[in-house]
């Protein structure tokens, strides 16, 4: 018997047993594909090119593959289809999140890749000192992301995020989230300073991520049991039949976990002060910005589509949760001194105005949490970008006390930074603004006023510690001892341009990004 005639005859016995082959839409899966692919290129090229090429090749490696499948989101744009036999959902709301999360990937990267295209973006301003030894060169020499395998990382780490918001069965969404997660937990070991700070946050993202994703896990295997199937579209149409609820209640609590540890919801928010203060500030820029619009969408796709019917059930666990993570993260945020950990505490505060726009369970609280995300993440992304320019002897200078007086030294870097806590405060003519009172607005239709009060006594609260530093920057004399700050690079610059017109942009002229987000506000199910 020949190959070619064993092969025919397996195919003809799978075909006469009912098995098909299976059906992929290519085109609706090419930005993930894309993505996943020249991963899996930079792998290779980390693997068996030079050290000189590697750093070289592969940031513009990386920055293409991201460009191109942003294009390829673009080009599928409108499309409302189930694609790879029902375990993708390639609609409105996964659409806008892709492409949200491809852009501030790109901003991130620039960040990443500083150091190899631009070796002369760590030249310091003027006032610092450039003798031998002096404070600005010794930070000079550290800064910065080097490794390579970052890049491939990055890589895997975003087509996870892309799949995350888009997968329409629980199988595929614990999948992208393990895709997405584990290459997070090793950059944010990859610091050159503070290597043991940074390696810790490490191994707590690991192990408190790991705990998350088994609670998904066996929460996934409860509905399964209640449903008989992982489609979120059949399990919706599972509930309320004649069995018992409970099992699909537990098993949405777990599942509930797994996804407000991504989001840093509270009680679930632990690990982000840590992680956001010990991994490189890259990193943290990259994870802050797009693990959370990544997290919100899966969220979002989860309780809106699979549980819509037992939102009576899970909103007041919600009303709960939104509470306790606006209050813990505004409050906790006014006592710390260090930057990356207040903005980490920011972020967690942002995560409890967020969910009062999921709260809204109607088409506007989708729109207004999508606007959201956009305005957030450049927000944070070039929030974070600044911290990388100010440095002392130690590498970055994150003490806020070390922050004194930079008004007066460097102006425009403290301008830039101003705008941004300002953005993150939600004051008028900010994106932030824009999205607080969108997600407000949807919460209040929706019925949850009390919801609304709340968030609006913690903005005040928050308020109060970006106003401080704001403060601190312009109305503190600079220490004798203080920090240099980085002349940013055309890559740092561009990633600040950035982040600074979207906020701006997104606050004066918000209308068409909000009208973009209506549109993409329907779930295909």
């Amino acid at each position: 018997m020949t190959v070619g005639s064993a092969v025919g005859g397996a195919g003809a016995l799978l075909a006469q047993e009912g098995f098909r082959a299976p059906h992929i839409e290519y085109d609706a899966l090419s930005p993930m594909l894309i993505v996943f692919g020249v991963a899996c290129l930079g792998v290779l090229v980390d693997a068996f090119a030079s050290r000189a090429v590697r750093r070289r090749v592969q940031p513009w490696l990386a920055l293409a593959a991201l460009a191109a499948a942003f294009v390829a989101v673009v080009v599928i744009a409108g499309t409302r289809e189930v694609a790879a036999e029902g375990a993708v959902a390639v609609d409105g709301p996964t659409l806008f999140l892709q492409g949200t999360i491809l852009l501030l990937a790109i901003v991130s990267l620039l960040l990443f890749a500083e150091p190899a295209l631009d070796p002369g973006g760590s030249a310091f301003a003027a006032q610092a000192s450039t003798t031998p030894g002096s404070a600005a060169e010794r930070a000079a020499v550290g800064a910065g992301l080097v490794t390579t395998e970052v890049y491939p990382l990055a890589l895997f780490s975003v087509g996870g995020m892309l799949l995350f918001p888009a997968a329409n069965d629980l199988l595929t969404l614990f999948v992208a989230l393990e895709v997405l997660s584990l290459p997070l937990y090793l950059q944010c070991g990859l610091a050159r300073r503070r290597r043991l700070l940074s390696q810790e946050a490490a191994v707590k993202y690991f192990l408190l991520g790991s705990f998350s994703s088994a609670f998904l896990l066996y929460g996934l295997a409860l509905v399964y049991g209640y449903a008989g199937s992982l489609r979120l579209s059949t399990v919706a149409q599972a509930l309320g039949g004649a069995g018992d609820d409970t099992l699909v209640l537990v098993g949405l609590a777990l599942l509930a976990v797994g996804l407000l540890f991504k989001v840093s919801a509270v009680p679930f928010h632990s690990w982000t002060p840590d992680v956001y203060q010990g991994a490189p500030t890259p990193v943290t820029a990259f994870m802050a910005a797009c693990t959370k619009v990544a997290a919100f969408g899966a969220l979002i796709r989860v309780f809106y589509v699979a549980f819509d019917g037992l939102r009576w059930e899970w909103r007041p666990m919600m009303w709960a949760i939104a509470i306790l993570t606006m209050v813990v993260g505004a409050v906790v945020a006014v006592t710390q001194t260090d930057v990356k950990r207040m903005l980490a505490y920011s972020s967690v505060a942002h995560a409890g105005f967020l969910l009062t726009g999921v709260i809204a369970t109607s088409r506007a609280g989708l729109s207004s949490t999508l606007f959201y995300l956009v305005a957030y993440g450049f927000t944070t992304v070039g929030a974070f970008a600044v911290v990388t320019l100010v440095r002392d002897a130690d590498g970055e200078a994150t003490h806020l006390s070390r922050w004194a007086g930079l008004g007066r030294t460097s102006p425009v870097v403290a301008g830039m930074f101003a705008l941004f806590l300002l953005a993150l405060a939600g004051i008028p003519l900010t994106s932030g603004f824009t999205g607080k009172f969108a997600v407000f607005a949807a919460a209040a239709a929706g019925g949850a006023v009390p919801l609304v009060i709340v968030g609006v006594v913690t903005s005040a609260i928050a308020a109060f510690f970006y106003v401080r530093v704001i403060v601190l920057m312009y109305f503190q004399d600079p220490a004798v001892d203080g920090p240099v700050v980085a002349a940013p690079s055309a890559l740092t610059s561009t990633t600040l341009a950035v982040g600074l017109a979207v906020t701006v942009v997104l606050g004066v002229l918000p209308q068409p990004v909000l009208e973009l987000a209506d549109r993409a506000a329907l779930f295909v199910r």
